[in-house]
């Protein structure tokens, strides 16, 4: 059985389609693998205070910029791509936090 992508990974994957003809370009199962890598370096970069420690924020930009770069996602693209991608993380450990 095959498990479809999760509701972070899909958000993930539309966050990185919302950039003007990206989707058209890429196609969706390039964003769908790179959605999941993100997801997974982006939990396991997690730590309580990275929200708050700019050393920490600049590691996880990092490894986003790397995954985008890895998989063709295209250069133009890759700045807005990662400002909405850490947006989406730091909502999500806000809701984390407050049990939503």
């Amino acid at each position: 059985m095959t498990l479809g992508p999760r509701e972070d990974e899909l958000a993930c994957c539309d966050a990185l389609a919302a950039a003007g003809g990206v989707k058209e370009v890429m196609g969706d199962d390039i964003l769908a693998k790179i959605a999941h890598d993100l997801v997974g370096a982006i939990w396991g970069s997690v730590t309580i205070d990275w929200t708050q420690k700019e050393s920490l924020r600049a590691r996880m930009r990092s490894k986003i910029k790397r995954l985008l770069r890895k998989h063709g996602y295209p250069s133009d693209k890759r700045q807005a791509a990662v400002d909405t991608v850490i947006e989406q993380a730091e909502q999500v450990c806000r809701n984390w936090a407050l049990g939503a």
